[in-house]
């Protein structure tokens, strides 16, 4: 079976200084880097913002960076500004290997967030991603990246949904865990039957 690593949004705004800084976010470069060879395709997201974005705070009044609000979609986290098209911080972290066969750029429509590869925030429109996948025969899928509990375990729950079989290899993944999300996400992948692998770094 044909095997691939999807590598979530290893950015310089999820790294150390960065506008959404993941704690040990810059960590996961060195151990993703050593697993590529491992797999017949290497596949990468890159969070791709416009600078008015609706899951920015900034773009709504008397609301705050973290904060949570009702979109049309469903509950909407709001976010420091982060990944604005072209900017630096949007970039990928200088140390990754960017041998992948596939870089796939979401969050770039204004009014909705993506945090899933396969999905946007509404859980209907489509990325392309399972496309791509099917095409190449792909069903075989390791996530690793940032972060674990958001953009991570939301690409996870809809590969498994969409019949993947699917692994997160915790060594190479760091979370935000806002208000227990780590641990909410942990338990809706396993539910789900994502295979959880290695520690938590």
């Amino acid at each position: 079976m044909t095997k691939a690593l999807i590598v979530i949004d290893v950015q310089l705004d999820f790294c150390p200084g960065g506008a959404l800084a993941v704690p040990g976010g810059d960590q996961v470069v060195a151990p993703i880097n050593a697993m590529m060879p491992d797999y017949d395709a290497v596949l990468m997201t890159q969070d791709w913002h416009p600078a008015d974005h609706s899951s920015f705070a900034s773009q709504h009044r008397d609301a705050a960076a973290y904060d949570s609000i009702e979109m049309s979609y469903g509950p909407q986290v709001l976010w420091p500004d982060h990944c604005v098209i072209d900017s630096a911080g949007a970039q990928f972290h200088p140390d990754l290997d960017l041998r992948g066969d596939l870089i796939l750029r979401k969050g770039y429509r204004r009014h909705i967030d993506s945090y899933s590869a396969f999905f946007e925030n509404d859980q209907s429109t489509p990325t392309g991603l399972h496309g791509y996948l099917q095409d190449r025969g792909i069903r075989d899928l390791t996530l690793v990246g940032l972060a674990t509990d958001f953009c991570v375990a939301f690409s996870a729950l809809d590969a498994a949904r969409l019949g993947y079989d699917v692994t997160v290899d915790l060594t190479a993944c760091r979370a935000i865990d806002l208000d227990g999300s780590l641990t909410t996400a942990v338990a809706h992948m396993q539910s789900a039957g994502v295979r959880l692998v290695g520690a938590f770094g």
